[in-house]
């Protein structure tokens, strides 16, 4: 899917050619960015390829209930998983920019080619940050994508009102990071008030995207959607599971951020004397301004 299709969906919300720090322009430089990792990738084996676009601290969710954290440790997962000889090819739907045009996400489908020429679709998902290096990945997962036609058109993408100038003082991010793994406790507690698919409605942007299961080929859109999703055949209270973070980072503009952590049963299994090792995740969050509650958009 050729960059300029991203311009077709900026032309929604912006009529006018962008100066070049715009929004506009600052997230199609990463959406074009991601496109060109993924050219460079298409004759590499799977850790070779994606190598390049991995921040030093990159931080990749995997079994069992792992977060490989730091760039060798995702580089030797993926060299150990049964794909570390397969060739990726990927393209991304949407992009998402803070407002100090420092932090991103993109996300999109993927295809794994084996050498034996057997193909696997995948979807990903990627959270960027700027460095003197240009636009790297920090955290970064993919998941099997099940048979079916999938909505691969271009979304629109997720931007603030206009770019603010960055800031790097530890006194400002901390207390920003604190605010993100907060407002993911409150969601897990959430949960266990109303039910694991009325929280994950509550908690949704308005864009929210899951990457969906074993029944979706395509990401699933929206709250609800999302809520009825996860919620499945419990939806009421109490939440199976909860949740916490374990790790945050955050813009310092306060709009966008991530946060990893690990989900665990809330009753242990007849007879168990461990706690159950749960399932790693990310999530990604935005919110209009530094003062607004905090709503997942992409996980």
């Amino acid at each position: 899917m050729p960059w300029p299709w991203l311009l077709l969906a900026f032309a929604a919300v912006v009529q006018t050619p962008a100066p070049a720090s715009s929004p506009v322009r600052a997230a199609d430089a990463l959406f074009r960015d991601d496109l060109a990792f993924a050219s460079n990738a298409a004759n590499r084996a799977l850790a070779d390829g994606l190598a390049p676009m991995f921040a030093d601290d990159v931080i990749m969710p995997g079994p069992p209930a792992t977060l490989h954290r730091g760039r060798e440790a995702v580089l030797a997962a993926l060299r150990t998983s049964p794909d570390a000889a397969a060739r990726a090819s990927w393209t991304p739907i949407r992009v998402g920019l803070s407002a100090d045009g420092q932090h991103g996400f993109t996300f999109g489908f993927m295809t794994l080619t084996h050498t034996d020429g057997r193909m696997v679709p995948l979807k990903y998902m990627a959270y960027w940050v700027k460095t003197t290096q240009g636009w790297r990945v920090a955290g970064y997962k993919r998941a099997r994508r099940p048979e079916g036609e999938a909505a691969t058109a271009t979304m629109a993408p997720h931007l603030p009102g206009t770019l603010v100038t960055p800031r790097g003082e530890a006194s400002l991010l901390e207390p920003l990071r604190q605010s993100l793994v907060a407002a993911e406790r409150a969601f897990s507690d959430e949960a266990q008030k109303v039910g694991l698919g009325p929280a994950f409605t509550r908690f949704g942007h308005p864009t929210a995207v899951n990457m969906g299961g074993a029944a979706n080929p395509s990401y699933v859109v929206g709250p609800d959607a999302i809520g009825r999703l996860v919620g499945g055949e419990r939806p009421g209270p109490p939440s199976p599971v909860e949740w916490s973070c374990d790790v945050a980072l955050v813009a310092s503009s306060g709009d966008l951020g991530i946060s990893f952590g690990v989900i665990r049963p809330t009753a242990r299994p007849a007879g168990a004397t461990a706690t159950p090792q749960g399932t790693p995740f990310f999530t990604i969050w935005t919110r209009p301004s530094p003062g607004a509650p905090w709503r997942y958009i992409a996980e």
